[in-house]
């Protein structure tokens, strides 16, 4: 069992940078493939960023790459994802996620992935 919770969602204008954690616990943290997910009201959940267990790879939707950049602390348990240049579409309720089958190429697929967060608001102004 996994548990995995998000903070640090809030209101920022755009143009600015917000930086989200979620913190896992429960089974053997470092071993787990690490996903950011999110979904806009109305819309269908999407692929954000995705991390091997190892923290060497590294996958990125093309919407944010160049803007969104996702570390891991295998230490403190916890995962994380520094959002600059937020642009109103940025917009979403965001997910982190595990996936406890993938050791190699971080998926971007949500089925893949086992255990969610409760998620963290974050809304961009124009």
């Amino acid at each position: 069992q996994v548990q995995l919770v998000e903070s640090g969602g809030r209101l920022v204008q755009a143009g600015g940078s917000v930086r989200l954690s979620c913190a896992a616990s429960g089974r053997t943290f470092s071993r787990y493939a690490m996903g950011w997910f999110r979904q806009a009201p109305g819309k269908e959940r999407e692929f954000v960023a995705a991390m091997s267990w190892r923290g060497d790879i590294t996958n990125y939707a093309d919407s944010v790459k160049g803007r969104f950049t996702m570390t891991r602390d295998s230490a403190k348990n916890t995962v994380y994802l520094q959002m600059n240049s937020l642009r109103p579409e940025d917009t979403a309720v965001y997910y982190c996620a595990a996936d406890l089958s993938s050791t190699g190429y971080p998926r971007a697929n949500e089925y893949e992935y086992d255990y969610w967060g409760q998620g963290t608001q974050v809304t961009v102004s124009s």
